[in-house]
C-alpha cells in the first residue's frame, strides 16, 4: 500500500501545520468506516476525514462535499460528547508506524479540563479509530470493537486498557544507519527484505529505493534511501502515476513505475484526487447494499425473461406449420394407424416434399390433427401477447440498466432517491421510517464556467424535475445518444462551442459511456423534449437535435467549479 509509515510521517507534518490549536466544532460519522471532524484553525474551517476502510484506510484533510446522515451512530454521539469544543493540541506518530495520536484538550461533564486522545490505526482490515482518556489509558469507545475472545492480546472496547499493536522489531526508516542495512545484506528478494526490516517501508517504497540505488549493496541501498529522504525533506511533490492497469500515488514522482504523472500541492489534495468517488461508492455500497443487489438481480431476471420470451415467440411463429401438419394428417388419416410416433407424408403445400410429423401414439390420426390445430390457435393468440411482453421487458431492461448506471456515480442522497423511486413504483416495499420534512426540490449537481451554468441530474427523479420543472423552454438539454445517462440542462448567455463541449463532457461522464471514447451526445432546446406517455420518470423523446462526439475526461470534470 502507498499509505505507509513514511507517507504518514509527512502527512502528520501537513496536518500539524494546518490544524494545531484548532477547535473541534462538529463531528459527523458518514458510515461504519468514515468520520469527519470540522476543525476551526488559522481562521478557517477544515474537514479532517478518518477512514478505517480495509482497502482505503487513511486520514486526511478533504475539500470534497459529503452527505451527513441525519441520525448519528453511537460512536459519533460519544465523540460529540467528549471532544466537540475541544482543542487539538498535538499530533504524534508512533515511530514510523501507521499509527497517529491526536491529543485533544476538552472539558468533561463537571467542567474540568481532561485530555483525550483519538488514535488512528491504519492497519488494512484491522484499521481502527479509538478514543481514550490520556490520564487513565482507558478506552472510551472505538469505531470497531474487538472483544477478548476475538483477540486475547488486545481488547478494543469501552472500559478496556488501550494497548498499541504488537511491536514487529523493525527499525524506523528515518533512523536507519548503514549498519542497519548491512544486517540484511545478501537476503533475497531485496524488496521483501526492506519491507520486513524497516518500519515505515511499503512494497512500493521498497521498489523505489531499489530503482534509485546505484547498486544493491548495503551502502548502495542506504545512500539511495538517504537521498530519497533528503528529497522529501526539501522538495515534497505528492504525485499520482497513472498506468493502464491502475493508478499509484506517493510523496514524489515514482521512477520505478512508468506512466503519466499528476502533481499536487499537498498530500491531502492528492488523496482527495486518488480516492475521488472511490469512498463515496463504498459508502453507498455499505448503506444501500440491498438496493444495488436488487437492481442487479432484477436486471438479470428481466434479461432471462426476455430470452425465454424470444424462445416462446420463435415457437409461436411456427403457428402456420402446426396448421399445415393438421391439414396433412387429415388428408392422410385413412392410412395412419393408431400407435405410431411419427409419419412421413407428402406436403402438397411445398411441391410434395416429404415431411415427417411427430404423433402421439395414444391418439389416432384425426385426434393428432386436432391437437395440431389447437396448437395453431394457441400460438396465434400468443404472438400478440408475446410481442407486447417483449417490448415491456425491453423497457424494463433499459430502466434497470439506467438505474445501474445511475447508482455507479450516485451520492448517498442520489441513492436514497433511487430507493424512493423504486418504492413509489412498487418494486420495493416501503420502509416504515420517520421522514424529515421533504425537500422542496431534488438536490442535483451544479457546475459553472464563465457565462454558463450546468445542471446535472443523477437519477430519474432529478432528471424529470430538471427537464420539466426547473429548466426554461429555451435552455439547452443534453443527453448521451442511445444509452443510459444524466439529463444536463445548460443555461448560458450564448451557446458557444466551449459551452456545448462542457455540457457534452458532463453528459458523457455521467453516463454508461463514461469509460468509452468518442461518446455521442445529443443536444436540443428543452421545448423539443417531451415525456413518453405512460413511461417511467426520466424517459423522454426529443426532436431537432444535433450530435457532438466527446471523450469523457475525469480531470476536466474535477477542474470545473462546482456549486455546493
Amino acid at each position: 500500500m502507498s499509505f505507509d509509515g513514511l507517507f504518514i510521517h509527512y502527512l502528520k507534518q501537513e496536518l500539524q501545520s494546518q490544524l494545531l490549536n484548532g477547535r473541534i466544532n462538529k463531528v459527523y460519522q458518514l458510515s461504519d468506516n468514515e468520520l469527519i471532524l470540522i476543525i476551526r484553525a488559522n481562521g478557517q474551517n477544515h474537514k479532517l476525514l478518518f477512514s478505517i476502510h480495509p482497502v482505503y484506510a487513511r486520514v486526511q484533510l478533504t475539500q470534497e462535499d459529503y452527505f451527513y446522515p441525519p441520525e448519528p451512530p453511537m460512536f459519533c454521539m460519544v465523540l460529540r460528547k467528549h471532544i466537540e469544543g475541544g482543542i487539538l493540541r498535538a499530533i504524534h506518530q508512533k515511530g514510523n508506524d501507521r499509527i497517529l495520536t491526536f491529543v485533544i484538550d476538552a472539558y468533561n461533564e463537571i467542567g474540568d479540563l481532561a485530555q483525550k486522545e483519538l488514535i488512528f490505526e491504519a492497519m488494512g482490515r484491522h484499521s481502527n479509530l479509538i478514543l481514550r482518556e490520556a490520564e487513565t489509558n482507558r478506552i472510551i469507545d472505538c469505531m470497531k470493537h474487538i472483544p477478548p475472545f476475538q483477540n486475547q492480546y488486545r481488547t478494543l472496547q469501552p472500559g478496556a486498557q488501550y494497548l498499541f499493536p504488537p511491536q514487529q522489531q523493525k527499525i524506523p526508516i528515518l533512523e536507519a544507519t548503514l549498519e542497519d542495512f548491512k544486517k540484511f545484506e545478501g537476503l533475497q528478494p531485496l524488496n521483501k527484505a526492506l519491507v520486513q526490516s524497516f518500519e515505515g517501508v511499503s512494497p512500493i517504497l521498497a521498489e523505489e529505493i531499489l530503482k534509485r540505488a546505484n547498486s544493491h549493496t548495503a551502502i548502495g541501498l542506504y545512500e539511495a534511501t538517504k537521498r530519497l529522504i533528503e528529497t522529501l525533506n526539501t522538495n515534497l511533490q505528492p504525485t499520482i502515476t497513472k498506468t493502464p492497469q491502475r493508478d499509484y500515488y506517493y510523496l514524489l514522482p515514482l521512477e520505478s513505475i512508468t506512466g503519466e504523472a499528476i502533481h499536487f500541492s499537498t498530500i491531502s489534495a492528492l488523496l482527495d484526487r486518488y480516492y475521488y468517488q472511490k469512498n463515496e461508492q463504498e459508502r453507498i455500497k455499505q448503506q444501500t447494499q440491498d438496493l444495488e443487489k436488487f437492481i442487479r438481480q432484477e436486471l438479470e431476471r428481466q434479461k432471462n425473461k426476455l430470452a425465454n420470451l424470444l424462445l416462446d415467440l420463435n415457437k409461436a411463429e411456427r403457428a402456420d406449420e402446426y396448421r399445415i401438419y393438421g391439414d396433412l394428417l387429415m388428408a392422410n388419416a385413412y392410412r395412419i394407424e393408431k400407435g405410431r410416433t411419427s409419419v412421413a407424408v407428402q406436403n402438397f403445400y411445398q411441391d410434395d416434399e416429404t415431411v415427417w410429423i411427430e404423433l402421439d401414439p395414444t391418439k389416432d390420426a384425426i385426434q393428432n390433427a386436432q391437437a395440431y390445430y389447437q396448437k395453431y390457435q394457441k400460438a396465434k393468440k400468443a404472438i400478440h401477447h408475446l410481442k407486447r411482453q417483449i417490448e415491456k421487458t425491453k423497457e424494463e431492461i433499459l430502466y434497470f440498466e439506467t438505474l445501474q448506471q445511475q447508482i455507479e456515480s450516485a451520492t448517498l442522497e442520489d441513492a436514497l432517491e433511487i430507493r424512493q423511486e423504486l418504492e413509489d413504483l412498487g418494486y420495493l416495499k416501503k420502509k416504515k421510517v420517520i421522514r424529515k420534512r421533504k425537500q422542496e426540490r431534488p438536490k442535483f449537481e451544479v457546475y459553472q464556467i464563465p457565462g454558463a451554468t450546468f445542471y446535472v441530474g443523477k437519477n430519474n427523479i432529478q432528471n424529470d424535475y430538471l427537464t420539466f420543472k426547473w429548466a426554461r423552454r429555451d435552455d439547452l438539454w443534453m443527453h448521451v445518444k442511445d444509452m443510459p445517462g444524466s439529463h444536463v440542462i445548460v443555461q448560458a448567455d450564448q451557446y458557444t462551442e466551449e459551452v456545448i463541449r462542457t455540457g457534452a463532457m458532463l453528459a458523457s461522464f455521467f453516463s454508461k459511456g463514461k469509460d468509452s471514447s468518442s461518446v455521442p451526445v445529443d443536444y436540443t432546446l428543452v421545448r423539443y423534449v417531451k415525456k413518453i406517455p405512460g413511461a417511467k420518470l426520466g424517459f423522454v423523446t426529443y426532436t431537432n437535435q444535433k450530435t457532438i462526439y466527446i471523450d469523457p475526461d475525469e480531470e476536466f470534470i474535477r477542474s470545473l467549479k462546482k456549486q455546493s
